[in-house]
């Protein structure tokens, strides 16, 4: 792997408060992006040996939660993380605003419906961090009741790893020049339009409140977080395959060789 590459991810998983503002958001200057690309081909084949092993072995699964702020790309990286994973036994659950029915019981219950079976991976689309970041910026909880959130999820966290679930958190970092860019073709760009939220720009007026969260969210998680550089898809991508990789042979997966 590129020394610049590790060096990113090392940097970038938080163990301790982090002024995001300090991070940086693009790909280092010395990367070549079509040579960067074509490792990332190969990492995707990769990735699609190590979860077939993985789903006919059953003894682990995968919860890859993908945060960050509108037009960060949750859903490009997803996409292309798709490109490198076993079909079969992948999952991908995006969270909205929860309805009626999900609000009448605790935050974690929807959540705790869309964690991963032995032997897949789950993606969430956004996550029970939610239910930290948009009380805490727009005022809906008690500060008390939401600083007890951040216990919960870390117990929860912790169950699900205890249980064999390895959970692989990422936070996609944008600037706010690139969040305007972005927001600029979705209402242009015909096939971008879908996207387009006039919500999308009231939430990006409160860019610096979702950061001071996001950060003590940083600090508190027990499962630590990757910071990705997410300006530039081809190197976000790049990074979040790479992570994968790691995190899989980490496993020591092997086929069974008995018949069930």
């Amino acid at each position: 792997m590129n020394q610049c590459v590790k060096i990113v991810i090392q940097k970038n998983q938080i163990n301790m408060k982090s002024q995001l503002k300090k991070i940086t958001t693009i790909a280092p200057q010395d990367l070549e992006k079509k040579k960067i690309k074509a490792k990332t081909a190969k990492i995707y084949l990769e990735l699609n040996d190590l979860h077939k092993v993985m789903r006919a072995e059953e003894k682990h699964s995968i919860l890859a939660i993908f945060q960050g702020m509108d037009a960060s790309g949750k859903d490009g990286s997803i996409v292309s993380l798709y490109n490198g994973l076993f079909p079969v036994a992948i999952n991908l659950h995006s969270f909205k605003a929860p309805t009626h029915y999900e609000a009448s019981r605790g935050y974690l219950w929807r959540i705790h419906q869309a964690v991963p079976a032995s032997g897949t991976i789950e993606i969430f689309n956004r996550s029970h961090y939610e239910d930290i970041l948009v009380p805490t910026v727009h005022k809906l909880l008690p500060m008390d009741a939401i600083k007890k959130r951040y216990d919960h999820i870390n117990d929860f966290e912790r169950m699900l790893e205890d249980n064999g679930t390895k959970i692989i958190k990422f936070y996609l970092h944008t600037s706010k020049e690139e969040q305007n860019k972005r927001f600029k073709e979705r209402a242009t760009n015909i096939e971008k339009k879908w996207k387009y939220s006039s919500n999308d720009l009231k939430e990006a007026k409160l860019w610096d409140e979702y950061m001071k969260v996001y950060e003590n969210i940083f600090e508190k998680s027990e499962i630590k977080w990757n910071i990705i550089p997410a300006d530039n898809k081809w190197y976000r991508d790049h990074l979040i395959a790479k992570k994968f990789e790691e995190e899989m042979r980490k496993m020591k997966m092997k086929y069974p060789t008995t018949l069930k």
